[in-house]
């Protein structure tokens, strides 16, 4: 998504480029191809209901609630209720890769957040974290304040520590059953290696069962084979890439580590029934 372009053609409050708040709200901006996030995007959604995926999971965000998007996370838009409002702010990858000096510390509370986007909110949350937004706010209009910038940092640490804390807990009163965890696991495997691996082979052994095991779970537990998984996966992020990027057919194969150029044309063109010209050019 280029933000940066954005940020020149309008007056937005913003700190350069690394913080800023966006007069259009991202999902009123709806589009019918998934994109590459190259952003971190909090989204206050004040009323409606909002439908779409991430990284192919579905999610539905029915407000009071506010939503999470990451960096590098391929977003599509399902559906927005005529009746939808929202508040968003908008972070760069530099910035929040900025918030923590540990590595350590920051993985495991944005793990939490990028595995769980939408936090619901009682109608007191809701206020919380809409008076959390207009501070925000107030704090990057001053734009004669030296300290604005870690004023901003530490308010949006503090506040990523409450929701990954909650969300942890969240997690930790779920049960799942035996397939179910395979399952996660085997999701989670497939977002890490699908662009150098596409056999079932080699996720049966990361998994250390065999690929005929491997293949019954995931049936039973998704509906879908192991196999489909993957390439939905490579297909998505060949379409982000696409629509995008200015990246050519040829380094996207190269990205996708695909033998040649012919080979991900007839890959891509079986799964989309087009090829890959004629999508970017759609």
């Amino acid at each position: 998504m280029n933000w940066q372009d954005r940020l020149e053609s309008t007056d937005v409050d913003a700190i350069g480029k690394d913080f800023f708040f966006p007069e259009e709200n991202l999902f009123q901006t709806t589009s019918d191809y998934p994109f590459k996030i190259d952003v971190t995007a909090v989204i206050i959604c004040t009323r409606g209901i909002v439908e779409y995926s991430i990284n192919l999971k579905p999610i539905r965000a029915v407000a009071p609630c506010f939503v999470v998007l990451m960096p590098d996370q391929i977003l599509e838009h399902k559906s927005v209720s005529s009746d939808y409002s929202g508040l968003m702010y908008v972070m760069s990858k530099k910035f929040t890769d900025n918030l923590l000096p540990n590595a350590k510390d920051v993985l495991p509370l944005f793990l939490s957040v990028r595995d769980n986007p939408v936090v619901e909110l009682n109608e007191e949350g809701l206020e919380g974290i809409v008076n959390y937004y207009n501070m925000l706010k107030r704090i990057i209009r001053v734009k004669d304040n030296p300290h604005r910038t870690e004023v901003a940092r530490h308010l949006t640490l503090a506040f990523f520590y409450g929701i990954g804390f909650s969300i942890h807990n969240q997690d930790t009163d779920k049960k799942s059953t035996h397939y179910e965890i395979l399952t996660e696991k085997f999701m989670q495997l497939v977002q890490i290696h699908y662009k150098q691996q596409r056999g079932l082979e080699f996720y049966a052994d990361q998994l250390c069962l065999t690929p005929k095991h491997l293949y019954r779970v995931i049936k039973e537990t998704t509906n879908k084979t192991a196999n489909d998984w993957i390439d939905e996966y490579v297909v998505l992020e060949a379409k982000a890439l696409l629509k995008s990027t200015n990246m050519t057919v040829q380094q996207i194969s190269e990205e996708l580590n695909f033998s040649d150029q012919s080979f991900f044309g007839k890959y891509f063109k079986r799964h989309t029934g087009l090829s890959p010209r004629e999508y970017k050019e759609k």
